[in-house]
Formats: C-alpha cells, structure tokens, sequence
C-alpha cells in the first residue's frame, strides 16, 4: 500500500503528457501446491509474488509497464517512461485521493494459508487412497492442493480525485488424477473443485474420497468405451463442466475486447437474436465464494451480474474501460489480469446458461439417437469465425431414450451461433464447474456452467465409422 502523497505522485507523473486516465496496481501474491503420488508427498512449492503495475490510457490508446520495484523511486521511473509514449498538453492533476467503495462478495474468516499442512497433506492422502481401492486396474492417481492469497492495492485516477481501492482474493482447489490400465489401454479421468473460501468450507464440504471415487471411475469406464462414429446427431451436454462449450465457442466472442474491435462474430449482435428463444445467459462475479467472484474488478468496476442473452437475443457484452471507450459502453465488472504482469482486458467471472424446466431424465428418454456428453478435455476455438472443436473427456450413447455403452474420441465440430440457435431442450439442474481460462490478460479462475441441453443436430467427429 502506498501513503496518500505518493500515490498521487505517481499518478501524476502518469498523466503528465495528456492521458485521461492512470491506474496503478500493486499486488503481492502468496500460493502454495502439494502434490501427493505414488502414497506420499511428491512435491510442495510455494511462491512469493511481488510487483507493480502502470497504465495509461488516451482516448482508445493505452500503454502499459510492470515493475518489481514499488518504491517511490520505481513507480516514478516507471510512470515517467510511461508517460513518454505520449505528447499531448496535461489534462488532469490529481489534487486528492479517497477510499473507493470495495464490497464483499467472497467473505473468508479463516484463511487457508494459517491452515495447519498436515490436514491438507490427509486430504490428499483420502482422495488417493480412495481412487486406488475403487478398482485395480488404477495404477497411478496424483492428488493435488493449490490455494492462493492476492492482496491488492488498485489507485484509479480519470479526474482531479483519484480512488483507492484495496481488496483480496483467495481461492483453493483440490484434484485428483487417476490412470487405469487394462492390458494395452490406458485411460485417466479427473475431478477437480475450487473455492473462494475458507478452509473450513473445504474440510466441511468437500469429500475427498468421493472425488478420488468419481475420477477413478471415470478412467475405468473409458477403458471399456469404443470409438466414437462420426456424422451429424442429437448431442445431450451435461450440466456443469460442460458448460465450458459455452465458454469458449459463445462467451469469448461476447468480450468487448474482440467486439470493440469487430473481431468477434458477435461484434454488431445487440438487439439480434442470436440464440434459441429459449436460451438465457449470463456472467455472475457476485456469487458469494465461487472460484470465479471477486469484489471488484482489477479496475475498480463493482462486480456484476450482466445478463448477456435474454430468450436468444444478445442484450450484452462484457465490458472492460478501454473497450467500453471504442463502443460507447461503461465497464460492468470483467476486467480481469493474472497478475500485474498483465495489462486488464475483458473477461470472463461466472459464466453459465440460466436454468429451462425440462428434467434432464426428460431430456435424455426424448433423445432416440445420440450421443451424452459429460464434460471436456480442450479444444481451440477462432472467436472472429466462432468456429470451434471440442474433444469429450467422457460421452456415452443414447439409444430409445436410453444412456448406453461409453464412447471416446468424441469431438464436437462447429461454430457459436449454431451452437446456440440449435439448442431445443434446456434443463434445470443448473451446476458449475472450475477451470482456468487463458487469453490475452493471462490465466485467471473462471466457472463454466450450464443445466443439461440438447442440442438438435452438430457434427460429431471420431474413429468409429458412421453409425451410432
């Protein structure tokens, strides 16, 4: 945290050549990973974060500088040089600084880092002894802890008054990783949790023999799955972690960073339809303790639920300053970086398709042919086009209404707007799911979400000729 005097100082400096606006973010960051294998303690890392960040903005121009050095000597030098990227007559002098308004979306009490190792070092020791004694053909599960504590101090100046903001975030994620092997097959499957929270949310809520159950099962039924066939079906999306299709075809496509910039199939869509009439989407950074919420955006944006598609029509994007400036819109709480490393961009927090009123058992005895898609392993998606592939990392058959025998290679091949006109059934068993999503500001912790859809007809991809 900086005294009063100099933070004003250096935003000063910032804005001496004509920027109409300044920030400084300053953050120190303390995480720590366990790795447990092979029934013991395979590696524990901490690391130690420290550094500065400086931005200046100009109109829809901005220039950005990171430095480990946050004295008042490092901060003017960095501010100076900064600053030299323009030439302009001096538009603002800041002449005071208050407090801004920081709410409290994730309220932890108890915090992880004071919690006592060897609780955590059990935890691991639970989950992968559970995955080993749920079938032998487990031959290696690797369980992990992470959890990180960001301490923030953001200054933002766009007039005489400039704004401090301090704040925190605190997140944890427990994993576990399970191999099978039956003859020459080897196949893994994974479950993974995190939390804004505290340590006694993940003591009290999180099982950890379950969730080493759940990622050993999961290897053990692809042992058995067959190649999946290739053509155009019927596609059931389970709820939660499947969301993460939604994410990467539709949700990158609605940041104003691509659309601002008309590098998004989405760019001109307000107003428009763009999905089916009976799907609603939004982004949430006010979920209490989520692994995607935070208090404030890393400009000083109050998190917020922005709806962005209302019964299939874009009402929406998610909006960032700088980008907001190119399209005459005001930041909504989604500009988010890794680390001050990173100059802000839009991005995502909570991102989910709302709840329909079907029932997922509906859902699937309505589907005569197909194919249930529980969740994802990657893929790679052009946001200008929307044009995506996904690969499965668990499907299964759905034959009269019925799930059947498990599939793999399973890739689903298509683009955003036909994903989203194509889906005819919207369940209502909501759930989300954790991941982390990397882009131009870096890696950050994000919820996928959705209830269970279907999706009419998409191109199926895999190895198992052309017939379900």
């Amino acid at each position: 945290m900086l005294s009063k005097n100099i933070a004003i100082m250096v935003l000063n400096a910032a804005l001496s050549s004509g920027g109409d606006y300044a920030e400084i973010y300053i953050e120190e960051t303390k995480s720590l990973n366990l790795v447990y294998q092979e029934n013991k303690v395979d590696g524990i890392t901490r690391s130690h974060l420290y550094g500065a960040g400086i931005r200046i903005l100009l109109g829809t121009s901005s220039v950005y500088g990171y430095t480990n050095d946050v004295s008042r000597k490092g901060l003017l030098k960095l501010a100076e040089n900064l600053a030299a990227r323009y030439s302009e007559e001096r538009k603002i002098t800041v002449t005071a600084l208050k407090k801004g308004k920081v709410p409290t979306v994730n309220r932890i009490e108890d915090h992880l880092d004071e919690a006592p190792l060897e609780e955590k070092i059990a935890m691991l020791r639970s989950g992968s002894d559970a995955a080993f004694a749920t079938d032998p053909r487990i031959i290696n599960v690797r369980a992990g802890w992470y959890e990180s504590r960001k301490t923030i101090a953001l200054y933002v100046a766009e007039g005489e008054t400039a704004y401090f903001y301090p704040t925190e975030e605190e997140r944890g994620r427990f994993s576990v990783f399970a191999t099978a092997r039956d003859g020459d097959k080897v196949e893994g499957g994974s479950e993974a949790p995190g939390m804004s929270q505290g340590w006694n949310y993940f003591k009290t809520n999180i099982d950890p023999k379950a969730i080493g159950e759940k990622a050993a099962k999961q290897a053990i039924t692809l042992l058995s799955a067959r190649e999946c066939p290739s053509g155009r079906f019927a596609v059931v999306i389970g709820n939660g972690w499947g969301g993460v299709l939604f994410h990467e075809a539709c949700g990158h496509s609605l940041e104003a960073s691509a659309t601002s910039r008309h590098l998004s199939v989405f760019s001109d869509s307000i107003g428009e339809q763009i999905a089916s009439p009976i799907v609603s989407a939004v982004d949430d950074g006010t979920l209490p303790g989520e692994w995607g919420s935070n208090n404030i955006d890393t400009e000083g944006v109050e998190t917020k639920r922005n709806m962005l598609i209302k019964d299939g029509i874009c009402v929406g994007f998610l909006v960032d300053r700088l980008s907001g400036r190119r399209i005459g819109m005001e930041p909504n709480g989604t500009s988010r970086r890794q680390s001050y490393a990173y100059e802000p961009t839009s991005r995502m927090n909570n991102t989910y398709i709302l709840p329909g009123k079907d029932k997922k058992e509906d859902i699937i005895a309505d589907t005569k042919l197909g194919i249930y898609v529980t969740g994802f392993n990657g893929g790679s998606v052009n946001p200008t086009t929307g044009e995506f592939n996904f690969t499965a990392s668990e499907a299964y058959a759905i034959r009269d209404g019925k799930i059947a025998e498990p599939l793999k290679g399973c890739t689903l091949i298509g683009s955003g707007k036909e994903v989203l006109m194509n889906i005819d059934r919207v369940g209502d068993d909501l759930n989300l799911g954790q991941g982390n999503c990397g882009a131009a500001s870096g890696s950050i912790p994000v919820n996928v979400g959705q209830p269970t859809i279907r999706l009419s007809s998409i191109t199926v991809g895999g190895r198992g000729g052309e017939t379900l």
